[in-house]
């Protein structure tokens, strides 16, 4: 797929990271999204329905990053992903989560994570469930799970 759409720089304070004060205290994060669909139809018919609409897929973005915390951006970078190939229209998702305030003793430029995630690949089971999705005593991390840590809701 050659088309793209790109959003880039979003922004949005989350509570991610892996220790107490981040989840706590929270930080910004910048999302850059690139969505791999058809563009040509959107073109022919100047009809936004034909497309992916940039405006409402960033409020479902935003609401990712400001939604549950996670340890790892990686974590969130999937997330994310997910919530682009949710767009019928998308075949290919490359998501990058920046953190620029990562809590690091040194100078430096930028901390990112950038996830690929293709529809067709999610078919085969790429695009990996969550811990408790099942919903069954033997989905670790299930809300059926009394002893697993990764229950949802639970902030590990």
């Amino acid at each position: 797929m050659r088309d793209r759409v790109a959003l880039r720089g979003l922004r949005a304070r989350g509570h991610h990271g892996v220790f107490d004060f981040e989840r706590r205290e929270g930080q910004d994060f910048v999302v850059d999204a690139v969505l791999h669909l058809d563009t040509a139809p959107a073109a022919a018919s100047d009809d936004v329905a034909d497309t992916v609409h940039y405006g409402l897929l960033a409020d479902r973005l935003v609401a990712v990053v400001t939604g549950e915390p996670v340890n790892l951006i990686e974590t969130l970078a999937e997330r994310l992903a997910r919530e682009c190939l949710s767009e019928p229209l998308v075949e290919r998702a490359e998501v990058t989560v920046h953190k620029p305030s990562a809590p690091i003793g040194h100078e430096f430029a930028d901390v990112a994570v950038t996830v690929v995630r293709d529809r067709a690949a999610g078919a085969r089971g790429r695009l990996r469930r969550e811990p408790g999705d099942l919903g069954d005593v033997r989905d670790p991390g299930g809300p059926a799970d009394p002893g697993g840590s990764g229950a949802r809701g639970e902030r590990t």
